[in-house]
């Protein structure tokens, strides 16, 4: 059974750092993509980084760029999210999405706060 786990969430002020784990198990296909969602209150989830673990090509939503960086360390089977420069904006649940040709997966979410 493929399962995903973010964790890693947290209470920070503004202009502090954080990062997010996805662990994954129970998948074996190299080629796929993981990408980070939020979900932030009243508003829709969004798609903001991404990597392709295969080849290691990321991509990043215009709000976050230059300040949050996804990595992957396939020996762990885990994709990084480190947040930087953290704004109250940022706030929000995060979730982690594999996904590969066939199939989709979703983990549960992690608590992101930045206080002002």
């Amino acid at each position: 059974e493929v399962q995903l786990q973010a964790f890693g969430g947290g209470l920070v002020q503004a202009g502090g750092s954080l990062r997010l784990s996805c662990a994954t198990s129970g998948f074996t296909f190299d080629d796929y993509a993981i990408t980070w969602f939020r979900q932030a209150p009243g508003k829709e989830r969004e798609g903001i980084a991404g990597i392709t673990v295969g080849d290691g090509t990321k991509y990043y939503v215009n709000s976050i760029k230059g300040r949050f960086s996804i990595s992957s360390d396939n020996t762990k089977n885990t994709v990084y999210l480190q947040m930087d420069n953290l704004k109250p904006e940022d706030t929000a649940v995060y979730y982690c999405n594999l996904k590969d040709f066939r199939s989709e997966f979703w983990g549960q979410g992690t608590q992101v706060t930045v206080s002002s």
